[in-house]
C-alpha cells in the first residue's frame, strides 16, 4: 500500500470545538474587550476546578506566567534556579530575565523528566528555587522534589504546559508546587491560539500575583471597591489576556472532557499498536509509573542516535505524514553558554538526539491513525553501518 495517495497529514492542527465564534460574538455584545470580565472569571474558575488550584490567573502566555513566577519569588542577580535542560527556552529564559542562573540539571532516561537523584547535588548557597517541567504531561517524581525542596527552604515551580490535567499519586499537576503555570498555545489540549495561566497555590504569594498581573497597580484592589483609587504599588507588566481570547478558551475547557476522551482513544491506538514494534527494536516509548496519568499531550519515539531518527521522519515524510523533532537542549544553546561552559548531559543529548513525536491531535479521523500507525510499522531500521555511511 502506498500512503502517497492520501492526503498529506499535518503534525499538529489546531481544534476547534465550534462553539468558539458565538462565545466570542458573546464577549463583544457584552461591550467589554478589556481581560478580567466575565469570559475571564468564567474560564479561571473552570481551571481552578479541574486543576484544584486556590487561585488561578489567565496570562497572555505560559512564558509570561513563568515571567511572573520569577518575580513572585523576587529572584535576583546571581540567584540559582534548578531546571532541566530539556525544555522549551521560556523555563529558562523567566530566570534569565531577572538577572538569575539557570542551573541545568540531566532528565531520567525513562519519562524524560528532570532525574530527581540529581537536584541535591546542584544545590547551592545561591539556589532560590527548582523549576519542574512535566515532559510531554507525564509527571515528574513531585514527593521527592517537594522533600528536597522543604529540607532546603527553595520554591518549587511547576511548568505544566504539556500536563493540564495529568495527576500525580491523584494530585493535579500544576497545584503541588508554590506555584504553577499552563499553556493554552495553539500546539497544545487546550488552546486560544496564545494563552496561559498562573497557577498560585502558596497564599501568602496571592495578592503580589494579582498586583504583579495588573502592571504593578492595585487595580483589582480598586475594581473590588477595597481602595477608593489605584496606583502603582509594585513592578509588574501587562500579563491579562483580553475577554475575545478568553472567551474562545471558555469554549475549549467546555470542550474539557471530549477533547481528552478523543486525544487518549489516539495515544492508546499508537501504543497498542507501535509499543510492541517499538520494544522488539529497542526504540524507546516515554514510560509512566502506576501513580500518573498523564493527558495524551504527545506520543514519542527515542531511537538510539539521529541517523535513525532522520531516516524515520524521511520514512514517515515520504507517506505523506509529518512527524517531528523537540527540544535543542538549553545546556547546548548559544545564550546558555554564558552560564555553563561545556556540561555534559548525557541523557538530555541522547534522548534529544533520537526523539521524534507523532501526529496527534483530535481532529485526526481513524483512518488516518491507521495510516501513521501502518506507515510507523512499514518502517525498517537502518544498520548501524549504512547509518555510519549515510
Amino acid at each position: 500500500m502506498d500512503d502517497t495517495d492520501g492526503q498529506p497529514i499535518a503534525f499538529n492542527r489546531a481544534f476547534l470545538t465550534g462553539r468558539e465564534q458565538g462565545l466570542i460574538a458573546d464577549a463583544l455584545a457584552r461591550g467589554q474587550l478589556s481581560g478580567d470580565g466575565h469570559y475571564t472569571h468564567l474560564a479561571s474558575r473552570t481551571i481552578e476546578t479541574i486543576t484544584t488550584s486556590p487561585k488561578v490567573f489567565l496570562t497572555t502566555s505560559c512564558t509570561h506566567a513563568l515571567e511572573m513566577c520569577t518575580l513572585l519569588l523576587d529572584l535576583q542577580p546571581g540567584d540559582e534556579v534548578i531546571m532541566p535542560s530539556f525544555a522549551f527556552v521560556s523555563t529558562a529564559n523567566a530566570c534569565a530575565l531577572r538577572g538569575g542562573v539557570p542551573v541545568f540539571v540531566d532528565i531520567r532516561a525513562d519519562t524524560w523528566n528532570i532525574d530527581e537523584t540529581l537536584i541535591e547535588a546542584a544545590i547551592t548557597p545561591r539556589t532560590k528555587a527548582i523549576m519542574v517541567v512535566h515532559y510531554g504531561g507525564v509527571a515528574c517524581e513531585m514527593d521527592t522534589i517537594m522533600a528536597i525542596a522543604a529540607a532546603h527552604g527553595l520554591a518549587v515551580v511547576e511548568d505544566a504546559a504539556h500536563a493540564f490535567g495529568a495527576t500525580y499519586r491523584g494530585r493535579v499537576l500544576g497545584s503541588i508546587g508554590d506555584l504553577g503555570t499552563l499553556s493554552f498555545h495553539a500546539t497544545k489540549n487546550i488552546q486560544c491560539g496564545e494563552g496561559g495561566a498562573l497557577l498560585v497555590n502558596d497564599p501568602s504569594l496571592r495578592e503580589r500575583a494579582e498586583i504583579i498581573r495588573e502592571k504593578g497597580t492595585n487595580r483589582g484592589r480598586f475594581f473590588r471597591g477595597e481602595v477608593d483609587k489605584y496606583t502603582w504599588v509594585d513592578v509588574g507588566s501587562s500579563y491579562l489576556p483580553s475577554e475575545i481570547l478568553a472567551a474562545f478558551l471558555t469554549a475549549q475547557l467546555d470542550a474539557f472532557d471530549e477533547i481528552h476522551a478523543r486525544r487518549m482513544q489516539i495515544w492508546s491506538a499508537y501504543e497498542s499498536a507501535i509499543r510492541p514494534w517499538a520494544l522488539d527494536r529497542q526504540v524507546q516509548t516515554a514510560a509512566e509509573s502506576d501513580h500518573c496519568r498523564h493527558p495524551a499531550h504527545l506520543f514519542a519515539l527515542g531511537f538510539s542516535h539521529g541517523d535513525q531518527r532522520q531516516s524515520f521522519i524521511d520514512h514517515m515524510a515520504a507517506a505523506a505524514i509529518k512527524t517531528a523533532f523537540h527540544f535543542v537542549p538549553l545546556h547546548s544553546a548559544p545564550a546558555a553558554r554564558r552560564w555553563v561552559g561545556d556540561l555534559h548531559l548525557p541523557v538530555t543529548d541522547a534522548v534529544s538526539d533520537g526523539l521524534v513525536r507523532l501526529p496527534l491531535y483530535p481532529g485526526l479521523s481513524t483512518d488516518q491513525v491507521t495510516r501513521v500507525i501502518e506507515a510507523a510499522l512499514r518502517f525498517e531500521m537502518p544498520s548501524p553501518s549504512a547509518a555510519a555511511r549515510a
